[in-house]
């Protein structure tokens, strides 16, 4: 069993590179995303409670719900979590001791390599099928509900609306261009099962993703990319995104040349763990928005 959601909560960073990411794409949700961390701040910023037995019963009714296995919350959790996880050898020891200082690219150019564009799309989707998996199992619905969730977009916020930017800037805008929908869709199509199969991602997930064979599933992470495009595109033009945008804000962080945006993509995935972070807070919210309601 994993460890318990209080326990997740608690021993999340209040400053990493993760969070330097997070925040210095606050220009584009200005004051959207606060990284809440600890359990009983979340409980008393989510319900504004400040009666501590109140808060010790809504905590506690938490608890019991995301140990519950008949909900659907531990796989949500893992879902965030495991497509997270990439190659992070590079980066959790070499990145330890960098908070507050410019993190220099180049020191870390031999051991970074950036993914083929089709690579790169395959873990675009992925994420995307990830957190519409995690949202119907949150929210207790079948895992292939797709309408839902992409109705379910408009209403996101906080630290769910943040995950979505980091998704669109950090997987999309910066490894794949300006033209990242299209260029994810047509690249998607060219993609076979076989190559679906050798993404590490994939054989992690593959077993909660729609479908009976690697074809089937392969479809259906399709459907999912193409039923989010207009609400990525909308995004991405009013608030008039673009990878030289997203980069110059991310200097502040990283030290870098505007022709490394490929090094710069591959360095953020092994460096930070934005999806796991803000799928925990989300979760965390959604546990005790339903704890209270309960009580």
């Amino acid at each position: 069993m994993s460890k318990p959601i209080f326990e997740l909560v608690d021993e999340l960073p209040t400053n990493n590179l993760t969070v330097s990411m997070l925040n210095s794409l606050d220009f584009v949700a200005p004051g959207e995303w606060k990284n809440i961390v600890g359990f009983v701040n979340t409980i008393k910023a989510v319900t504004g409670e400040t009666d501590e037995n109140l808060i010790q019963a809504i905590g506690e009714r938490a608890i019991y719900l995301y140990n519950d296995r008949s909900q659907g919350y531990q796989r949500a959790m893992w879902l965030y979590q495991t497509v997270d996880r990439t190659d992070k050898a590079l980066g959790a020891a070499a990145l330890a001791n960098k908070v507050g200082e410019k993190v220099p690219l180049l020191g870390f150019l031999n051991s970074l390599t950036p993914k083929a564009d089709k690579a790169q799309t395959i873990d675009l989707c992925l994420k995307l099928v990830a957190e519409l998996l995690a949202f119907c199992s949150i929210n207790g619905i079948p895992g292939d509900s797709i309408g839902d969730f992409v109705a379910s977009l408009g209403e996101y916020s906080g630290e769910s609306f943040i995950r979505m930017v980091a998704l669109v800037c950090v997987d999309g805008l910066i490894p794949l261009g300006s033209d990242f929908i299209n260029k994810g869709l047509s690249l998607l199509n060219q993609t076979n099962p076989q190559e679906l199969e050798q993404n590490s991602t994939f054989q992690n997930i593959q077993d909660v993703i729609p479908g009976n064979n690697p074809a089937s599933k392969l479809n259906f992470i399709g459907e999912s990319f193409d039923s989010v495009k207009g609400w990525m595109n909308d995004l991405v033009v009013s608030r008039d995104l673009t990878p030289q945008k997203v980069a110059s804000q991310l200097q502040n962080l990283i030290e870098f040349t505007g022709d490394k945006l490929d090094y710069l993509a591959a360095f953020l995935d092994v460096a930070t763990n934005y999806y796991e972070h803000t799928g925990t807070q989300t979760l965390a919210r959604r546990l005790i928005e339903r704890a209270v309601a309960e009580i």
